[in-house]
């Protein structure tokens, strides 16, 4: 049974060769299945031979080495995907960054009820200062924010669940969800939502949770007009629509997962966002 095979040193150079050339997935995974190998364990074979190769590639060049990522999408896959209690739409997907566009996540009423919810509990958005562990105020950032705890009710429970199957990820690997409000002219400008692992402030962070290794957007509002959320790297930008989202992970600490990212300023009226982010492991 194909279930008991191993790749061979020589499958795994074709594989790696191939992905070097720009195949696509399907084109990797054909010939295996023609000669009999089940299709996941087909893909499981390709997968498998392209981590070995990263992390043998990392550890030479001195590089943090790749952990898995939450990968809620397939290349050419399916438009609408179940999540829970909905369904959500993919309306774009970048390979690297590792980004997914949705459509649909939240409804208008889920997302008029987190801004009500928050709106009372707004204070100045700090962020993270990897050098004590602490928060602090950012020139970077200009927006107004707060938490609620993981399962804090019964619409962020239920949001949280949605979450947890669209992406695959378990719901307790997840932060609890932060609003935000951008008024006219705030911004966020572009950073990275993982943890410097050179800064000293950063081991007692990972001590609980370990790395974020991904986060999802989503629009609570429609600015009238800028409040993007860009991806410098990449020259690409989503437009914050009121139910949708954006979803983009990073398989290790570094500039090299292309994930920069900001918040555009508002130039009209203001943006409400709820950010979650996606933990390595249990986040308590």
């Amino acid at each position: 049974m194909q279930a008991t095979q191993q790749v061979s040193d020589e499958l795994e150079h074709w594989i790696l060769e191939q992905v070097r050339g720009g195949q696509p997935p399907e084109s990797v995974i054909a010939p295996l299945l023609r000669q009999g190998w089940e299709e996941q364990l087909a893909i499981d074979a390709v997968e498998a031979a392209m981590r070995r190769h990263l992390e043998r590639h990392a550890r030479d060049s001195g590089l943090p080495v790749p952990v898995p990522v939450p990968a809620p999408v397939e290349w050419n896959g399916a438009a609408l995907l179940p999540a829970a209690d909905r369904e959500v739409q993919v309306l774009a997907h970048l390979v690297h960054p590792h980004v997914v566009v949705f459509g649909g996540l939240l409804s208008v009423e889920e997302c008029d009820a987190l801004v009500e919810l928050a709106r009372s509990r707004l204070s100045r958005s700090a962020t993270v200062n990897l050098e004590t562990g602490g928060d602090e105020m950012h020139r970077d950032r200009t927006s107004q924010g707060m938490f609620f705890r993981r399962g804090e009710n019964a619409l962020c429970a239920r949001i949280e669940a949605r979450i947890a199957a669209l992406t695959g990820w378990p719901l307790e690997n997840g932060e609890g969800l932060q609003v935000l409000r951008y008024g006219q002219g705030a911004e966020y400008r572009p950073h990275y939502d993982y943890f410097d692992p050179e800064k000293p402030g950063t081991r007692g962070i990972l001590a609980r949770g370990g790395q974020r290794v991904a986060s999802l957007v989503m629009y609570l509002n429609t600015p009238r007009r800028g409040g993007a959320t860009t991806f410098p790297d990449a020259h690409f930008e989503v437009a914050a629509v009121k139910g949708n989202a954006v979803f983009f992970s990073y398989d290790r600490p570094h500039p090299m997962t292309r994930s920069l990212h900001g918040g555009a300023p508002v130039a009209e009226g203001e943006k409400w966002v709820a950010t979650k982010w996606l933990r390595e492991r249990r986040y308590d």
